[in-house]
């Protein structure tokens, strides 16, 4: 495989950009290569700068539920951009947008727009914490709920693949105010929750963690945290960035059947767009201003193109009843191809898969929280990542991050990635 132009792209970008890219987990340097500049991509697959192809599992890190270049996002698109790029002022399309959102998540009755996960899941904190007059949060070791200061303590993600998952320009003062729970271990909580009473503003949580690979929670740990948080005037967010309308139409949420006081959005409701929104019951959301006293604001909040194409794949996943089961469809013969693959070659794993996410880990460890998703051999992954790479199979280039799977993945792209995968795992 040639990456002659890529390679080039990447020298010239680390004169200008910081570590030659504009996120951290793009730059493949934990799987010691170059990365892949990306010049298009249409269904299932994506096109690198040398005309390399491959069958994408990344999917944008989420977004791509349908596929990329959906024809009727992209025609939603063209046709809001010929009215204009951005006001800075309301338009009828916000209004649709949020009434369909509240209409799909089971526990939002109002919803803010803004332009990013890390907006949306800052902006829920600090609104959590004037409702309940309360400053410490709770969040989970190897969680990430993007990188505002509250958050980067024990984060997870290009955190915790870069070994720094604690930043530097953090002030001890803020993060004092931030105290780390281990996921699937309520235990944790009733401890700091008692050696913290009447302290506790929010516990955030990933119901489905996408941030340390694919971590699904044990059975009533969500529910466990829904009624400590009733006993203790705690309120309670999902970050839904990644599994909200990705694993059912109303997000983790709709799937466990537990309703949390705040959710926050990102990924699909910009249809590829840079987006995000926070959401929840009416009385604590009323407190935003220019209702209440909570101020935040964003000039391209509610961008038009964003709406547009959000409320076109939203549209689309609310009008048929037929998405989540292709993808349960698609995603179980992959898992199940590589299940016996791995059997038959006698090696440790743990696959973990909700849905269309999915990470395999190369440990012999059942993986539910942030140390067990630490016990996988990264050596191995390095090795299993470029494998897949060299037969046209692009994965998330980090051992810590969940793989997706589209409406545009066939049956055929499974099979295809099946035979990939049986050669590079016995390279390893």
């Amino acid at each position: 495989m040639k990456t002659d132009k890529s390679d080039n792209l990447f020298k010239k970008a680390k004169n200008f950009i910081p570590g030659g890219v504009n996120s951290p987990v793009r730059a493949f340097k934990s799987v010691g290569r170059n990365p892949l500049f990306i010049s298009k991509a249409h269904g299932s697959k994506i096109y690198d700068s040398d005309g390399n192809e491959f069958i994408d599992y990344v999917g944008s890190w989420g977004p791509m539920l349908l596929g990329h270049s959906h024809p009727k996002i992209l025609d939603a698109i063209e046709r809001t951009l010929k009215n204009g790029t951005s006001f800075g002022a309301p338009t009828e399309l916000e209004v649709k947008i949020a009434e369909l959102i509240t209409k799909l998540v089971p526990s939002i009755q109002m919803v803010r727009m803004v332009n990013s996960g890390t907006e949306a899941t800052m902006s829920a904190i600090r609104l959590a914490r004037a409702f309940t007059g309360k400053n410490k949060i709770i969040k989970f070791e190897g969680c990430y709920h993007g990188h505002a200061d509250t958050f980067l303590i024990k984060a997870g993600s290009g955190a915790l693949t870069f070994g720094t998952p604690d930043s530097p320009g953090i002030p001890d003062t803020v993060a004092q105010y931030t105290l780390n729970a281990r996921f699937n271990d309520i235990e944790s909580i009733y401890k700091i929750v008692e050696k913290n009473k009447g302290q506790i503003a929010a516990i955030i949580v990933e119901p489905v963690v996408g941030n340390m690979g694919c971590i699904p929670p044990k059975s009533n740990f969500l529910a466990d945290l829904r009624n400590v948080c009733d006993q203790e005037n705690i309120i309670l967010i999902f970050d839904e960035v990644m599994t909200g309308f990705r694993l059912a139409a109303g997000g983790a949420q709709e799937l466990y059947k537990i309703k949390p006081d705040l959710t926050t959005l990102g990924k699909i409701i910009g249809g590829g767009l840079p987006v995000g929104a926070y959401g929840g019951k009416k009385e604590i959301m009323e407190l935003l201003a220019p209702s209440g006293p909570v101020y935040q604001a964003g000039t391209l909040s509610g961008n038009p193109i964003a709406m547009a194409a959000g409320y076109e794949m939203l549209s689309i996943i609310s009008s048929s009843k037929e998405i989540y089961q292709i993808l349960e469809e698609r995603s179980s013969q992959l898992e199940i191809g590589m299940n016996k693959i791995m059997s038959k070659l006698g090696l440790e794993y743990k696959i973990n898969r909700v849905g269309s996410m999915f990470t395999l880990f190369f440990t012999n460890k059942e993986v539910y929280d942030f140390e067990t998703a630490k016990s996988s051999d990264t050596q191995k992954f390095t090795k299993y990542f470029n494998g897949m790479l060299e037969r046209g199979i692009y994965l998330p280039p980090s051992q810590f991050e969940a793989a997706f799977i589209s409406m545009a993945h066939t049956s055929e792209d499974i099979e295809q990635t099946l035979v990939a995968f049986e050669e590079a795992i016995k390279e390893i």
